[in-house]
Protein backbone atom coordinates (compact mmCIF):
# COMPACT_ATOMS: atom_id res chain seq x y z
CA UNK A 1 0.00 0.00 0.00
CA UNK A 2 2.86 2.65 0.57
CA UNK A 3 3.79 1.78 -3.01
CA UNK A 4 0.76 3.10 -4.59
CA UNK A 5 0.48 6.04 -1.96
CA UNK A 6 3.60 7.20 -2.97
CA UNK A 7 3.10 6.87 -6.62
CA UNK A 8 -0.24 8.83 -6.29
CA UNK A 9 1.18 11.48 -4.00
CA UNK A 10 4.17 12.40 -6.80
CA UNK A 11 1.33 11.77 -9.55
CA UNK A 12 -1.08 14.11 -8.40
CA UNK A 13 1.33 16.67 -6.76
CA UNK A 14 2.79 17.15 -10.59
CA UNK A 15 -0.80 17.33 -12.25
CA UNK A 16 -1.45 21.14 -11.39
CA UNK A 17 1.38 22.20 -13.04
CA UNK A 18 0.40 19.97 -16.23
CA UNK A 19 -2.92 20.77 -15.73
CA UNK A 20 -1.93 24.41 -17.19
CA UNK A 21 -1.33 23.12 -20.83
CA UNK A 22 -4.78 21.64 -21.79
CA UNK A 23 -4.44 20.54 -24.98
CA UNK A 24 -5.12 16.74 -25.63
CA UNK A 25 -2.35 14.43 -26.68
CA UNK A 26 -1.27 14.20 -30.16
CA UNK A 27 1.73 12.89 -31.42
CA UNK A 28 1.20 15.58 -34.67
CA UNK A 29 -0.64 19.17 -33.47
CA UNK A 30 -0.99 20.01 -37.07
CA UNK A 31 -5.34 19.06 -38.01
CA UNK A 32 -5.92 16.30 -40.58
CA UNK A 33 -8.47 16.00 -42.56
CA UNK A 34 -10.09 13.04 -42.87
CA UNK A 35 -10.87 11.65 -45.88
CA UNK A 36 -13.21 8.77 -47.30
CA UNK A 37 -11.07 5.86 -47.52
CA UNK A 38 -10.06 5.57 -43.63
CA UNK A 39 -6.38 4.45 -44.88
CA UNK A 40 -5.09 7.38 -42.62
CA UNK A 41 -3.22 5.74 -39.37
CA UNK A 42 -4.75 5.80 -36.15
CA UNK A 43 -3.07 8.17 -33.67
CA UNK A 44 -2.57 8.73 -29.96
CA UNK A 45 -1.74 5.12 -29.59
CA UNK A 46 0.41 6.01 -26.99
CA UNK A 47 1.85 9.28 -25.77
CA UNK A 48 5.14 8.75 -26.26
CA UNK A 49 7.47 6.09 -27.77
CA UNK A 50 8.75 5.28 -24.31
CA UNK A 51 6.47 3.47 -21.26
CA UNK A 52 7.85 2.61 -18.24
CA UNK A 53 10.88 0.68 -18.69
CA UNK A 54 10.60 0.08 -22.33
CA UNK A 55 9.68 1.76 -25.56
CA UNK A 56 6.34 1.74 -27.47
CA UNK A 57 5.67 1.58 -31.15
CA UNK A 58 5.06 5.35 -30.79
CA UNK A 59 7.91 7.49 -33.39
CA UNK A 60 8.20 11.18 -33.06
CA UNK A 61 7.07 14.04 -35.12
CA UNK A 62 8.92 14.10 -38.37
CA UNK A 63 11.68 17.15 -38.04
CA UNK A 64 10.86 17.80 -34.37
CA UNK A 65 13.27 16.93 -31.29
CA UNK A 66 12.39 14.58 -28.14
CA UNK A 67 14.21 15.39 -25.07
CA UNK A 68 13.56 12.41 -22.60
CA UNK A 69 14.86 12.61 -18.66
CA UNK A 70 15.07 8.93 -16.84
CA UNK A 71 14.70 8.75 -13.25
CA UNK A 72 14.88 5.50 -10.70
CA UNK A 73 15.08 5.86 -7.59
CA UNK A 74 16.47 3.58 -4.62
CA UNK A 75 14.67 0.38 -3.53
CA UNK A 76 11.13 1.00 -1.33
CA UNK A 77 12.82 -0.09 2.47
CA UNK A 78 12.67 2.22 5.01
CA UNK A 79 11.19 6.17 6.06
CA UNK A 80 15.19 6.38 7.27
CA UNK A 81 15.53 6.93 3.04
CA UNK A 82 12.27 8.01 2.46
CA UNK A 83 11.44 4.50 1.07
CA UNK A 84 14.02 4.63 -1.86
CA UNK A 85 14.00 8.54 -2.42
CA UNK A 86 17.20 9.23 -0.28
CA UNK A 87 19.08 5.83 -1.60
CA UNK A 88 21.46 5.99 -4.49
CA UNK A 89 19.60 6.32 -8.05
CA UNK A 90 20.07 6.10 -11.55
CA UNK A 91 19.38 8.41 -14.27
CA UNK A 92 19.62 9.20 -18.14
CA UNK A 93 19.49 11.93 -20.07
CA UNK A 94 18.56 11.27 -23.90
CA UNK A 95 17.80 13.45 -27.00
CA UNK A 96 15.97 12.22 -29.88
CA UNK A 97 15.71 12.78 -33.54
CA UNK A 98 13.04 12.18 -35.84
CA UNK A 99 14.27 11.96 -39.44
CA UNK A 100 10.62 11.16 -40.60
CA UNK A 101 7.65 10.69 -38.74
CA UNK A 102 8.42 6.61 -39.32
CA UNK A 103 11.92 6.89 -38.82
CA UNK A 104 14.42 8.05 -35.46
CA UNK A 105 18.22 8.13 -34.02
CA UNK A 106 18.91 9.24 -30.89
CA UNK A 107 21.55 9.08 -28.22
CA UNK A 108 21.59 8.66 -24.27
CA UNK A 109 24.28 8.68 -21.36
CA UNK A 110 23.31 6.56 -18.45
CA UNK A 111 24.58 6.84 -14.59
CA UNK A 112 25.04 3.32 -14.33
CA UNK A 113 27.95 1.61 -16.10
CA UNK A 114 28.70 5.17 -16.91
CA UNK A 115 26.28 3.56 -20.61
CA UNK A 116 26.59 5.88 -23.74
CA UNK A 117 23.89 3.95 -26.35
CA UNK A 118 22.69 5.21 -29.28
CA UNK A 119 19.52 3.71 -30.14
CA UNK A 120 17.54 3.60 -33.48
CA UNK A 121 13.86 3.02 -34.38
CA UNK A 122 11.84 2.17 -37.50
CA UNK A 123 8.16 2.21 -37.85
CA UNK A 124 7.28 -0.68 -40.17
CA UNK A 125 3.40 -0.22 -40.61
CA UNK A 126 0.61 1.71 -39.31
CA UNK A 127 -2.99 0.43 -37.73
CA UNK A 128 -5.00 2.00 -39.74
CA UNK A 129 -8.60 3.52 -39.33
CA UNK A 130 -10.32 1.80 -41.50
CA UNK A 131 -9.16 -1.32 -39.80
CA UNK A 132 -7.91 -2.88 -43.00
CA UNK A 133 -4.26 -2.68 -40.83
CA UNK A 134 -5.29 -4.12 -37.87
CA UNK A 135 -1.64 -3.10 -35.57
CA UNK A 136 1.11 -1.01 -35.59
CA UNK A 137 4.81 -2.57 -35.81
CA UNK A 138 8.05 -1.22 -35.33
CA UNK A 139 11.49 -2.21 -35.35
CA UNK A 140 13.77 -0.77 -32.30
CA UNK A 141 18.10 -1.44 -31.76
CA UNK A 142 20.43 0.09 -29.80
CA UNK A 143 24.18 -0.17 -29.22
CA UNK A 144 25.55 0.52 -25.73
CA UNK A 145 29.16 1.15 -24.83
CA UNK A 146 30.01 0.59 -21.28
CA UNK A 147 32.95 3.52 -20.67
CA UNK A 148 33.89 2.20 -17.21
CA UNK A 149 37.72 1.83 -16.49
CA UNK A 150 39.06 -1.47 -18.27
CA UNK A 151 39.85 -2.97 -14.66
CA UNK A 152 36.07 -4.26 -14.80
CA UNK A 153 36.36 -6.22 -18.12
CA UNK A 154 38.73 -8.79 -16.57
CA UNK A 155 42.30 -9.66 -17.70
CA UNK A 156 41.96 -9.91 -21.73
CA UNK A 157 40.12 -6.46 -21.95
CA UNK A 158 39.64 -5.33 -25.35
CA UNK A 159 37.17 -2.47 -26.62
CA UNK A 160 34.88 -4.45 -27.86
CA UNK A 161 34.30 -5.92 -24.58
CA UNK A 162 32.35 -2.56 -23.96
CA UNK A 163 29.74 -3.17 -26.07
CA UNK A 164 26.35 -4.37 -25.80
CA UNK A 165 23.09 -4.53 -28.60
CA UNK A 166 19.40 -4.48 -28.13
CA UNK A 167 16.64 -5.65 -30.78
CA UNK A 168 13.20 -5.48 -30.17
CA UNK A 169 9.65 -5.92 -32.62
CA UNK A 170 7.40 -4.10 -30.82
CA UNK A 171 3.16 -4.68 -31.94
CA UNK A 172 0.20 -2.19 -30.63
CA UNK A 173 -3.18 -2.08 -31.29
CA UNK A 174 -5.51 0.65 -30.45
CA UNK A 175 -8.39 -1.04 -29.04
CA UNK A 176 -10.69 1.87 -28.01
CA UNK A 177 -10.09 5.80 -27.25
CA UNK A 178 -8.81 5.00 -23.82
CA UNK A 179 -7.42 1.53 -24.57
CA UNK A 180 -3.99 0.26 -26.20
CA UNK A 181 -2.46 -2.66 -25.57
CA UNK A 182 1.45 -3.74 -26.62
CA UNK A 183 3.42 -7.09 -26.87
CA UNK A 184 6.85 -7.11 -28.00
CA UNK A 185 9.81 -9.89 -28.49
CA UNK A 186 13.31 -8.53 -27.72
CA UNK A 187 17.36 -10.10 -27.66
CA UNK A 188 19.97 -8.91 -25.96
CA UNK A 189 23.83 -9.50 -26.36
CA UNK A 190 26.49 -8.25 -23.98
CA UNK A 191 29.79 -9.25 -25.23
CA UNK A 192 31.90 -9.53 -22.01
CA UNK A 193 31.42 -12.19 -19.95
CA UNK A 194 34.01 -13.20 -17.08
CA UNK A 195 34.11 -15.70 -14.65
CA UNK A 196 32.58 -13.10 -11.89
CA UNK A 197 30.48 -9.98 -12.78
CA UNK A 198 31.13 -6.42 -11.84
CA UNK A 199 28.28 -4.68 -11.28
CA UNK A 200 28.05 -0.62 -11.29
CA UNK A 201 28.50 -1.34 -7.03
CA UNK A 202 31.24 -3.49 -7.63
CA UNK A 203 29.58 -6.14 -6.07
CA UNK A 204 30.62 -9.45 -7.59
CA UNK A 205 27.81 -11.93 -8.38
CA UNK A 206 27.57 -14.88 -10.04
CA UNK A 207 28.32 -15.24 -14.25
CA UNK A 208 25.84 -14.49 -16.79
CA UNK A 209 25.24 -15.40 -20.54
CA UNK A 210 25.91 -13.37 -23.07
CA UNK A 211 22.28 -13.88 -24.91
CA UNK A 212 18.73 -13.24 -23.57
CA UNK A 213 15.71 -13.13 -25.39
CA UNK A 214 12.87 -11.58 -23.88
CA UNK A 215 8.96 -11.11 -24.38
CA UNK A 216 6.96 -8.04 -22.91
CA UNK A 217 3.16 -6.68 -22.68
CA UNK A 218 2.10 -3.34 -21.99
CA UNK A 219 -0.65 -1.23 -22.00
CA UNK A 220 -2.43 2.18 -21.46
CA UNK A 221 -6.09 2.89 -20.16
CA UNK A 222 -6.75 6.91 -20.26
CA UNK A 223 -9.68 7.90 -18.13
CA UNK A 224 -9.37 11.33 -17.81
CA UNK A 225 -8.33 13.33 -21.77
CA UNK A 226 -4.82 13.99 -20.44
CA UNK A 227 -4.57 11.45 -17.83
CA UNK A 228 -3.80 7.25 -17.94
CA UNK A 229 -3.00 4.21 -15.81
CA UNK A 230 0.35 2.37 -17.35
CA UNK A 231 1.22 -1.41 -17.11
CA UNK A 232 4.12 -3.40 -18.28
CA UNK A 233 5.60 -7.11 -17.60
CA UNK A 234 8.85 -7.99 -18.74
CA UNK A 235 10.09 -11.92 -19.13
CA UNK A 236 13.47 -12.81 -20.04
CA UNK A 237 14.94 -16.15 -21.12
CA UNK A 238 17.80 -18.10 -21.48
CA UNK A 239 18.65 -19.13 -24.94
CA UNK A 240 20.90 -22.09 -23.28
CA UNK A 241 20.81 -24.31 -20.38
CA UNK A 242 21.81 -22.24 -17.10
CA UNK A 243 25.55 -23.08 -15.43
CA UNK A 244 25.70 -24.36 -11.89
CA UNK A 245 25.71 -21.25 -9.69
CA UNK A 246 24.49 -18.94 -12.51
CA UNK A 247 22.00 -15.96 -12.04
CA UNK A 248 18.83 -15.62 -14.12
CA UNK A 249 16.93 -12.63 -14.85
CA UNK A 250 14.00 -11.86 -12.91
CA UNK A 251 10.94 -10.79 -14.35
CA UNK A 252 9.56 -7.23 -13.93
CA UNK A 253 5.94 -5.47 -13.49
CA UNK A 254 5.50 -1.79 -13.53
CA UNK A 255 2.40 0.06 -12.71
CA UNK A 256 2.00 3.61 -12.82
CA UNK A 257 0.52 7.00 -14.39
CA UNK A 258 1.07 9.08 -17.18
CA UNK A 259 0.06 12.70 -18.13
CA UNK A 260 0.09 13.55 -21.27
CA UNK A 261 -0.54 16.76 -23.50
CA UNK A 262 1.13 18.02 -27.16
CA UNK A 263 4.63 18.39 -25.77
CA UNK A 264 5.29 17.44 -22.39
CA UNK A 265 4.51 13.58 -20.81
CA UNK A 266 5.16 12.74 -17.52
CA UNK A 267 5.12 9.38 -16.19
CA UNK A 268 5.64 8.09 -12.79
CA UNK A 269 5.57 4.59 -11.57
CA UNK A 270 6.68 1.41 -9.50
CA UNK A 271 8.61 -1.26 -10.83
CA UNK A 272 11.73 -3.08 -10.12
CA UNK A 273 14.13 -2.05 -13.11
CA UNK A 274 17.15 -0.09 -12.08
CA UNK A 275 18.36 -0.06 -14.70
CA UNK A 276 17.15 2.18 -18.20
CA UNK A 277 19.39 1.03 -21.05
CA UNK A 278 17.34 -1.51 -21.85
CA UNK A 279 19.66 -4.85 -22.26
CA UNK A 280 20.75 -4.24 -18.98
CA UNK A 281 17.75 -4.78 -17.92
CA UNK A 282 16.71 -7.96 -19.41
CA UNK A 283 20.11 -9.86 -18.83
CA UNK A 284 20.79 -8.40 -15.74
CA UNK A 285 18.05 -7.74 -13.52
CA UNK A 286 18.38 -9.11 -9.49
CA UNK A 287 15.58 -7.56 -8.20
CA UNK A 288 12.33 -9.64 -7.56
CA UNK A 289 8.42 -8.56 -6.73
CA UNK A 290 9.26 -9.28 -3.18
CA UNK A 291 8.85 -6.48 0.02
CA UNK A 292 11.71 -4.59 -0.92
CA UNK A 293 12.29 -5.30 -4.80
CA UNK A 294 10.23 -2.04 -6.02
CA UNK A 295 11.42 1.17 -6.92
CA UNK A 296 9.77 4.67 -7.48
CA UNK A 297 10.79 5.88 -11.01
CA UNK A 298 9.67 8.64 -13.26
CA UNK A 299 10.09 9.75 -17.29
CA UNK A 300 9.87 13.16 -18.55
CA UNK A 301 9.45 13.81 -22.00
CA UNK A 302 9.44 17.33 -23.62
CA UNK A 303 9.64 17.52 -27.44
CA UNK A 304 9.87 20.54 -29.68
Amino acid sequence: MRTIFLIFLIFWGLNVSFAQEETEISQDTTPIVEDDSGKLPVDDTWTTGVLIDNQTTETPYGKTFEFIIHHRFGKISSIEDLFGIYAPSNIRLGLNYAITDKISVGFGTEKNYKLQDFEAKYKIISQTRDGKIPVTVTYYGNMAIDTRDKEFFGNKYEFTNRLSFFNQIMVSRKITDAISLQVAANYSHINAITDVYLDHTNRYIGKWKNDYVGAMISGRYRFLPTTAFVFEYCQSFSLDEAWVGQNEPLSNLGLGFELGTSTHAFQVFAAQYDAIVPQMNFSRNMNDMGNEGWRLGFNIKVRF
